[in-house]
């Protein structure tokens, strides 16, 4: 990995919109709506509970509890003098905001002190959150949605865990699909790994079959504005380098090059009806100062 590249922002220092802020245009807009024909949803995201997975000890579990229960503040606006029985439901919730389907901002990862920009840590990372490069500087998203099946290139039904996906793979899933790359997409890849999340969490987390660093720069490099994928990180864990390298995908996408990461991704529906190219649609929660949020990515067909 370049020492130099992240001190040389495509955008210039300063930027804090990365890649979708940039690429996406109303052009864009436009020709991903242009690809729903029969008005049918599907929703790309997981239920957020208690049991979901997280990556200990950084990440937190998702935790519910009432903070006030219709029978209580009843009685409390009774005792008011209230006549009309009425009750409300309210709840307290902790989490991590990288658990279940997420979106990474651009200021999760650094390389040393660099964040994406030009940004350093000292001055963009605060005690109460990012001062830069927070989750409320994306983008509403509305582009094409690119779906690469990839979980049966090694004869079963899903990649195994440090299963490193290539450049090649996806040059060849793209041929297979009869699919070209185009400025602006968000590319979703399926690996299969996905089936463990919640079924069997133990699995889910001892590793995964994700990205490599070159197969992450040559889709940066075609103009993604993000990826995502059915497992905790996109890329591969343990990865090819492993321990002397950790976590290069999120460091080239992230800090680097502008390009954001989802994970978590619920792809099963779509692989199931072969639907490999649609118009997608995600909203990211304006949490001012997260390094992330929790998403609900859908596609329309």
């Amino acid at each position: 990995m370049s020492k130099c590249v992240h001190d040389h922002s495509r955008w210039g220092n300063g930027d804090q919109i990365g890649a979708a802020g940039h690429l996406l245009t109303p052009k864009t807009t436009l020709a991903a709506i242009s690809l729903v024909k029969v008005g049918k949803i599907i929703d790309l995201s997981h239920i957020i509970e208690m049991g979901a997975p997280f990556m200990a000890p950084n990440q937190t579990p998702y935790i519910i509890s009432s903070s006030a229960t219709a029978q209580n503040s009843m009685k409390i606006r009774e005792q008011m003098g209230a006549t009309n029985n009425v009750g409300a439901n309210l709840e307290r919730i902790e989490m991590t905001t990288h658990v279940g389907t997420h979106i990474d901002s651009l200021g999760h990862f650094s390389i040393g002190e660099h964040l994406y920009g030009g940004h350093t840590i000292k001055e963009s990372v605060g005690d109460w959150g990012l001062l830069d490069l927070g989750i409320e500087n994306v983008p509403s998203i509305i582009t094409r949605g690119i779906c690469l099946d990839l979980s049966g290139l090694d004869g079963g039904d899903h990649l195994e865990a440090g299963r490193a996906i290539t450049t090649d793979d996806l040059k060849r899933t793209y041929d297979n699909f009869g699919l070209t790359a185009k400025k602006g997409d968000m590319v979703c890849l399926n690996t299969g790994w996905g089936q463990y999340f919640m079924s069997n969490n133990e699995k889910y987390l001892s590793g995964e079959p994700g990205l490599d660093i070159e197969a992450a720069r040559w889709l940066t490099k075609n103009d993604t504005i993000a990826i995502g994928a059915d497992n905790m990180a996109v890329e591969v864990l343990p990865g090819t380098n492993h321990p002397e390298i950790m976590m290069p995908v999120h460091q080239h996408c992230l800090a680097e090059a502008g390009v954001h990461l989802v994970e978590n991704l619920n792809l099963a529906t779509l692989v199931e009806e072969e639907i490999y190219e649609f118009c997608l649609i995600m909203l990211p929660v304006k949490l001012k100062g997260a390094t992330g949020c929790p998403v609900r990515p859908i596609a329309i067909i």
